[in-house]
């Protein structure tokens, strides 16, 4: 699916590097010979992925800058001037934007921007890929899946804000980005409930399991009849890849897309904290957290078509894989292990079913 000698020696700046999807993204992109560079305010978490595999040690720079700081935002990208932007840093918890509806839009909103404008700015740059998020639809309870032309939304101010991001790279697309000879293609990737070794973000259910299984807590869960679309986070990381790959293709490809599960794997928590209490060695339970507890969509799914059908791109690991290997991390993590090796093991196991795949 992804083509390695695409990416040796490229330089690329990934922003939110030090984030879940981030440090991953990093890792694979190392792991490929990439010349990658990052930009991110700090780690936003402890333990995080970004330290347990030492991320840190295979990049060529980092930066650290807050993408609310436009003018950091463009310094640090002409000073790496990169070829492909992959933008991924954010505010990516809907129960923070509640407590903090200011931040969450300045950094998803205006942060969005402000690359934009960098790389308006510096020129260069062939291939740009926003990452957003599911929940950036206008989300009505609908009994389907979301296809890209559904319109931009947002209950919580997370997710209105992902809409808005969504809107602001449209805009920048048609009014910066269209013309021939800007040089520049930019496209947005939009998948949600990633799950993965390494995770550690508050308000998130496998953090929370593997937290309470590493300390022998029960876990709490708070909606446990929410239906997501849940997949492994290199599952969509190989579409981004994937799409900015293909930006270089055919300009066509400049626009939204979805990258979501198969069908199958669009489950509800309970299903999936149940699996997790089987598939970990030790004893493990659950409890209904009472709350009280924000506004969270009832069902979500994305309709992927678009991107298997155009891209060649599909899930390499399926929902029983991505839990396995979940397992897997964070049972090397209990047992002392070298996360950096585990975690390119995990890619490297990743890269090649994804090739069988496709």
């Amino acid at each position: 699916m992804i083509d390695p000698s695409r990416w040796r020696g490229r330089r690329v700046l990934v922003t939110g590097h030090t984030g879940f999807k981030g440090a991953w993204l990093a890792l694979w992109l190392q792991s490929m010979g990439a010349d990658v560079t990052g930009l991110s305010r700090g780690v936003p978490t402890t333990p995080s992925l970004y330290e347990l595999a030492r991320v840190g040690a295979g990049m060529a720079a980092e930066h650290a800058a807050d993408v609310r700081d436009a003018a950091a935002v463009s310094a640090a990208l002409a000073a790496s001037a990169p070829e492909v932007v992959l933008h991924l840093a954010a505010q990516p918890f809907v129960r923070r934007s509640f407590r903090e509806p200011r931040e969450t839009y300045e950094t998803n909103v205006l942060g969005t921007v402000n690359v934009l404008e960098a790389v308006r700015e510096a020129g260069g740059v062939q291939a740009v890929v926003v990452v957003t998020s599911d929940k950036c639809y206008d989300n009505r309870e609908q009994p389907r899946a979301f296809v890209e032309d559904d319109p931009m939304g947002g209950h919580d101010p997370y997710s209105n804000s992902k809409g808005c991001a969504e809107l602001v790279t449209d805009a920048y697309r048609r009014s910066f980005f269209s013309a021939q000879g800007s040089g520049t293609r930019v496209a947005s990737g939009r998948a949600g409930n990633v799950i993965g070794g390494g995770d550690w973000g508050e308000d998130r259910l496998i953090p929370d399991i593997m937290r309470a299984a590493l300390s022998g807590a029960p876990i709490p869960i708070r909606n446990p009849e929410a239906v997501r679309p849940w997949q492994h986070v290199l599952n969509p990381l190989g579409g981004y890849l994937r799409l900015a790959e293909a930006l270089g293709e055919e300009p066509r490809h400049a626009s939204g897309w979805n990258f979501g599960p198969a069908d199958d794997d669009v489950r509800p928590v309970r299903w999936i904290a149940d699996r997790l209490t089987e598939l970990w060695p030790g004893e493990l339970r659950w409890e209904l957290d009472p709350g009280p507890h924000p506004h969270e969509a009832r069902h979500l799914a994305l309709d992927s078509t678009k991107a298997r059908r155009e891209l060649g791109w599909a899930p390499a690991w399926d929902l029983e894989e991505a839990l396995a290997r979940i397992v897997e991390w964070y049972r090397e993590l209990d047992a002392g292990g070298d996360m950096r090796a585990v975690s390119l093991a995990q890619i490297e196991r990743f890269a090649a079913t994804a090739s069988a795949v496709a």
